[in-house]
């Protein structure tokens, strides 16, 4: 049965559009195209002009195709070998990017300095900019002083948009993201010039280990799914 694509943005009406890879138990996609039948719902069945679209960026845009070509070599070759730090670095020397940029939570200085001393001892150059350059108020963007962490006292504006330009400033070629809260990071991929990976995802309860709350989301964290998710 075929499917009416839904505008783009829209939210699929039918249940077998919407996208959602985690129920599959086929996994077609890690075989040949036509090798095993996909189930109704996978994406190459429900939007396949997406994907052609899509997969005929990487002929149109060879900067794109270098980044795939250099990121499947990179994975090969230190595949449940290499640390990320380690990939990060091959990935850099096979694109060519000498000047590694490095955006940090204040909060993990001591990681950031950590992660500058070993890329600079594979002979990259760092420049590093934590979050709270510029030290403005949070009230500019709007937040009262109740909804601050401390109200009435002094809270900086953590501050990705100078981040990202204070490295687009100094010509990375290649941005590190090291602990930027949720948002913060969000909005730093947004405005970086130059390509983005994540080092450290921040999560203050569990050690920046976010993927602890889904192995334990069937005991310790069930809560996350109870009423909607909410703590």
């Amino acid at each position: 049965m075929e499917h009416s694509r839904p505008k783009r943005g829209a939210e699929p009406t039918d249940p077998a559009l919407r996208l959602d890879c985690p129920q599959c138990r086929v996994h077609a996609c890690l075989a040949r195209p036509g090798e095993v039948p996909p189930p109704r719902f996978c994406p190459s069945q429900t939007y396949p002009q997406v994907l052609v679209e899509a997969g005929q960026a990487f002929a149109d845009d060879p900067d794109l195709r270098r980044l795939a070509l250099e990121a499947a070599r990179t994975e090969a070759a230190g595949y449940c070998q290499a640390t990320r730090v380690e990939e990060i670095m091959d990935f850099a020397r096979r694109m060519g990017w000498r000047h590694l940029g490095i955006a940090h939570c204040i909060g993990l200085s001591h990681e950031a300095a950590a992660a500058r001393d070993v890329f600079q001892a594979g002979g990259l150059e760092v420049s590093s900019v934590c979050c709270k350059c510029g030290s403005a108020d949070k009230t500019v963007v709007g937040l009262g002083e109740a909804e601050k962490v401390s109200p009435g006292e002094f809270e900086p504006l953590c501050n990705p948009v100078g981040q990202a330009a204070l490295l687009a400033e100094v010509g990375t070629q290649f941005n590190v993201v090291i602990g930027l809260c949720v948002g913060h990071d969000s909005m730093f991929f947004r405005y970086s010039h130059a390509p983005v990976t994540v080092l450290v995802a921040k999560d203050r309860v569990l050690g920046h280990n976010p993927v602890a709350a889904l192995y334990t989301s069937h005991s310790y964290y069930r809560r996350l799914k109870q009423s909607g998710g909410e703590a």
